[in-house]
């Protein structure tokens, strides 16, 4: 998978923008991800966290950076660890 490349979750309207990947599977609400839409049902209860638009989402390794550009119900993971949102850098102070 290269950057840029857009999937969309079979669970909800969920779909992400890679920026980063590295080697697993990439998950939203417990079922992978597709270039294209196939569904298969609703999120699964503890992968129903949710996803906000314009928020990027990473693992702990920084191997994986998604980019929210629909949100949806489910939560996105990679082979089942749930991905956190990524913090905005502080702004230096102006003195």
């Amino acid at each position: 998978m290269k950057p840029g490349t857009r999937l969309k979750s079979a669970t909800c309207d969920t779909e992400v923008m890679v920026i980063r990947a590295g080697q697993g599977t990439i998950e939203c609400g417990g079922a992978p991800m597709a270039e294209d839409k196939q569904s298969v049902g609703e999120p699964a209860a503890d992968h129903a966290g949710g996803t906000l638009i314009g928020k990027r989402y990473v693992d702990a390794d920084a191997a994986f950076e998604l980019l929210c550009v629909k949100p949806g119900k489910g939560s996105l993971a990679v082979d089942g660890t749930p991905l956190v949102t990524k913090d905005a850098k502080p702004l230096p102070a102006s003195d």
